[in-house]
């Protein structure tokens, strides 16, 4: 098997949270943005939490180029 594989195939951290998100992403129902709206509306997150969520978003998606 190849070496580099080994390494950081399986075991690499970043696999296990894409195939986190993906599993969410395929559950998921209904509009994010109405969801997240709901939240804000009823206490559940913060309007701070909500813009350290944008920003690490935002950050995760320039490192996956997405």
């Amino acid at each position: 098997m190849n070496e580099l594989f080994n390494q950081f195939g399986p075991k690499n951290p970043y696999q296990n949270m894409m195939k986190q998100f993906e599993d969410f992403k395929k559950n998921f129902k209904g509009d994010p943005q109405q969801k997240i709206q709901q939240m804000l509306n009823s206490g559940q997150i913060t309007q701070q939490q909500y813009n350290a969520a944008v920003q690490k978003a935002n950050m995760l998606k320039s490192i996956f180029g997405m």
